[in-house]
């Protein structure tokens, strides 16, 4: 099978990244990862992040930017990530009062439309980044996420779909990237747990391993799918480290994914 580059969310390394970003980015290209993917510039300026991220060896492939933020200040946030050398801007994550199902979603997918259009003048793809609120059903009865992808043309906003929380929606992962095939560049890959989930995450996606060796939502279908879709990359997040450092925990994904011949 064809492989994929790989990165790693900053997010899962955020407080290592706080204290030593650059010392973080040499240590996530010498655990084997190709490329980050920000999340925050943890108050520097975009030419230190580029610099440190340049300097590691690795490729800044996008970037996490609050809704919030490119909303107040569309161009200069963008400018910012223009600076850095990123290819993508991912919508990340929608607060309570903006999500599906309230007054203001309509407006926010204008929006959405809005950014790709300034993401795209900057020579930037602009992504939406999912979690499980999206799969709530619109009047016609699509999932709310697909009615984004049917109102905002594909060459204004792509996919990254987060595998973990399409499954805990309690979709299929591997198909919905199959579904948006051409239009999923970026793949996430995490690991999930909450009360009441089982502690083995890959039983979250029908794959069954031993407890201790359970690590990641990185199964064989997932992988293939990415690659079958047309993504260019992969991005490892870990929300929590589950007992481990994060910096232990991010190793721990980039192994399996090793073993798995990425």
């Amino acid at each position: 099978m064809k492989t994929l580059p790989v990165a790693v969310q900053v997010y899962s390394v955020r407080e290592d990244a706080e204290k030593d970003f650059a010392g973080t980015m040499k240590k996530i290209k010498e655990i084997g990862y190709e490329g980050v993917e920000l999340a925050g510039l943890y108050g520097k300026k975009p030419s230190e992040i580029k610099a440190a991220i340049e300097d590691a060896g690795l490729v800044a492939v996008s970037a996490h930017v609050p809704f919030q933020e490119l909303v107040a200040d569309m161009e200069g946030t963008i400018a910012q990530y223009v600076e850095i050398g990123v290819k993508y801007i991912a919508i990340p994550y929608l607060m309570e009062e903006d999500r599906p199902g309230t007054p203001k979603f309509e407006g926010n997918v204008k929006l959405f439309e809005e950014i790709g259009k300034a993401c795209k003048a900057h020579g930037i793809q602009t992504l939406y980044h999912n979690h499980d609120f999206e799969f709530i059903k619109m009047p016609d009865g699509r999932y709310a996420l697909d009615y984004i992808y049917d109102t905002i043309p594909a060459d204004l906003l792509q996919t990254e779909l987060d595998t973990c929380w399409v499954k805990v929606a309690g979709e299929d992962p591997a198909a919905y990237i199959r579904k948006y095939s051409g239009r999923s560049p970026v793949v996430h890959l995490k690991d999930f747990h909450k009360e009441g989930q089982p502690a083995n995450m890959y039983e979250l996606i029908g794959t069954e391993v031993k407890k201790e060796e359970s690590h990641g939502t990185f199964d064989g279908p997932i992988l293939e799918a990415s690659v079958e879709a047309g993504a260019q990359w992969v991005v490892v997040e870990q929300d929590q480290s589950n007992g481990r450092t994060p910096m232990e925990a991010i190793t721990l994904s980039r192994q399996y994914l090793k073993e798995q011949g990425w």
